[in-house]
């Protein structure tokens, strides 16, 4: 029993987890390839833009500019109403477990004018339908999977740079998909209650990798079996900080500082091995077996 233990936690270590950027904007500029449409009743001005409001304070980790807002004035001067305004990214392939990841506050002034921003997902792809049609209309996005302040409530939304995360989840396999952020608030604008500006910042995905994963993104290693000589081959020339051999019971049994493009494992025993390579992008793990 003690034995079938370590060697469960030496698989446990072995296996870890990296993560994979797969989409990032920080609207240092505001991004042309995103689609913006302000289906607010009855509609205003006003539509997601650079930001440049001092009522920010700059953007999370920028300029003064560099984020992304929009305000009350959605709705028509003077009235009260309806507002949805939205902005929506191009199409991106996601998968369950993807973690999306945002900054949000609202402006600095009138901090107790209750908002809201809602995160929603279609799984259409580039065939995503884009709300056309009025304040109720959704288009394709009707997955609600995010809701900062849903019930309007005061003083709820943060005046400060807040993260947001949402981890995908529901896909039943990996699927082309847009997100969208819809600014939502009823009996906004300047005849109403409600609204006042909220911006967004530092959006990301990423995508968690097992170590086996990563090592297949960035190495081969061949021939596999081998009974003296493996070749190792650095795909995207990621710089490596060491390669070790480890045995089965997580024994290293041969080490290096530096990427080699060969390694000779004739002196090794039979059997089965693990080839880890340390990298300043991650670790990959990879089995390789002796004969």
């Amino acid at each position: 029993m003690k034995r079938y233990l370590s060697l469960s936690m030496v698989m446990i270590a072995i296996i870890g987890v990296q993560a994979q950027t797969i989409f990032t904007e920080n609207f240092d500029v505001f991004p042309t390839t995103w689609t913006k449409t302000n289906q607010s009743e009855p509609v205003g001005i006003s539509n997601w833009a650079q930001g440049g409001n001092t009522l920010f304070n700059g953007g999370f980790n920028g300029g003064s500019t560099s984020f992304t807002s929009v305000n009350f004035n959605s709705v028509a001067m003077g009235m009260s109403g309806t507002i949805s305004n939205w902005l929506i990214t191009p199409m991106v392939s996601l998968k369950n477990g993807d973690v999306i990841k945002f900054y949000s506050r609202v402006g600095a002034n009138f901090s107790t004018i209750p908002d809201r921003l809602e995160v929603r997902i279609s799984t259409q792809g580039n065939s995503s339908i884009t709300p056309s049609t009025g304040s109720a209309d959704l288009g394709s996005f009707t997955n609600l999977v995010l809701s900062i302040n849903p019930n309007l409530q005061p003083s709820v939304y943060p005046t400060t740079w807040t993260e947001f995360t949402y981890t995908v989840a529901g896909l039943p396999s990996e699927t082309d998909c847009k997100l969208a952020f819809r600014y939502y608030v009823t009996n906004g604008g300047s005849g109403g209650t409600n609204g006042n500006a909220v911006g967004i910042d530092a959006l990301t995905i990423n995508r968690t990798l097992s170590t086996d994963d990563f090592f297949q993104e960035n190495f081969v290693a061949y021939p596999n079996p081998t009974s003296d000589i493996l070749e190792i081959a650095n795909n995207n020339n990621v710089i490596v900080n060491s390669i070790e051999v480890t045995d089965m019971n997580g024994r290293v049994v041969k080490q290096t500082s530096e990427m080699l493009d060969r390694m000779n494992i004739s002196d090794l025993n039979n059997g089965v091995y693990f080839l880890k390579i340390v990298s300043i992008e991650g670790t990959g793990t990879t089995k390789i077996i002796k004969k």
